[in-house]
């Protein structure tokens, strides 16, 4: 799984460079959507997959599932690393997380986020300001 942060910039046909280290990560293909806190997710093709069965088993009758799916699969892109290792990011993504300039790829477990730099450094602030509950930390490091 990829981890760590790296700083890039969209360039003007809406390109941005994939870190090196990520790109095996992505090297089949990847999905590029809307994520949460208006971040772009990239998942590598294997884990859309399984995305997608997930999209499918939700309940048609739940207007929260319905809202969520149109959210997340409406945006959805297909994409593949160019030979310079950029993906072309579609401008209703661009639009959607303020992309362009400086932005933040950064890892998370099973995909990568690209982050608008300002609103990443903000969420990071938020994060060391209200940190999370203690019993999430102790489930996570036991």
């Amino acid at each position: 799984m990829p981890f760590g942060e790296h700083q890039y910039a969209v360039d003007d046909k809406g390109r941005v460079i994939i870190p090196p280290g990520f790109r095996d990560f992505v090297e089949d293909g990847m999905v590029v959507t809307r994520g949460m806190e208006r971040c772009l997710y990239v998942f590598p093709m294997g884990a859309w997959t399984r995305i997608e069965k997930r999209l499918e088993e939700l309940p048609l009758t739940d207007s929260d599932a319905r809202n969520f799916i149109r959210f997340f699969y409406s945006g959805a892109a297909k994409a593949k690393l160019d030979s310079a290792g950029r993906v072309t990011l579609p401008p209703i993504l661009r639009q959607f997380a303020e992309a362009q300039g400086a932005v933040i790829i950064a890892g998370a477990p099973n995909r990568l986020e690209i982050w608008n730099e300002a609103r990443w450094n903000e969420n990071l602030l938020g994060v060391t300001e209200h940190p999370p509950a203690p019993e999430l930390l102790r489930e996570l490091v036991g």
